[in-house]
């Protein structure tokens, strides 16, 4: 194999590794802190509703317990 077919072949794998390494790439660095940024406000919100349903059952249950408490007192 003479040099000038070995330097096309590398220059063609070069070529190769640029275009394949270009299609795979992630995204900027700024597109991926945005999406990280959008996927922490989701589970933030997530989380606030399940806090929100837990404080809305730990009350409702309060209050069926002071109910019965109450109920119990007075009879």
């Amino acid at each position: 194999m003479d040099s000038g077919k070995a330097a096309l072949g590398v220059i063609a794998g070069i070529a190769a590794g640029a275009l394949l390494g270009i299609l795979f790439a992630p995204a900027k660095g700024s597109v991926t802190r945005r999406r990280i940024a959008h996927k922490g406000e989701e589970y933030v919100d997530d989380l606030k509703e399940k806090f929100e349903d837990l404080l809305e059952s730990v009350t409702e249950k309060y209050d069926d317990l002071k109910r019965s408490v109450s109920h119990n007192v007075k009879d």
